[in-house]
């Protein structure tokens, strides 16, 4: 199973097919990814424990366990852990490519590109 750590925390590679990939992601309390956008896919994430702050476009709530947010093929869209548990979400990409230098960064609070 593909892992990686990144500074907000860490992904597992839950399933990776022709048709969409699913992560799991864990974001540390504090922790925040980049806001983003992708050209090849878009996005279903599923709170699955803990408080995420999810923006997507202009709009920016509060997803609770069970809750689940749809992000569109080239919309801007980033989660943040305001709070001191752990949040992680389960993530659905579908689309025609789910490599991860399908990642424009808009903005990043670790200086990456």
């Amino acid at each position: 199973m593909e892992h990686d750590v990144r500074p907000w925390g860490e992904y597992w590679v839950l399933e990776d097919s022709e048709t969409h990939k699913v992560k799991r992601i864990k974001v540390n309390p504090g922790g925040k990814l980049s806001l983003q956008y992708h050209y090849k896919r878009s996005e279903v994430w599923t709170i699955v424990s803990g408080v995420g702050t999810i923006t997507i476009d202009e709009e920016i709530k509060d997803y609770r366990a069970g809750q689940v947010a749809e992000i569109p093929q080239g919309a801007h869209h980033r989660i943040e852990n305001k709070t001191n548990e752990p949040v992680v979400f389960i993530e659905v990409q579908y689309g025609t490519y789910f490599g991860e230098d399908d990642i424009v960064r808009i903005e990043d609070d670790y200086g990456r590109e």
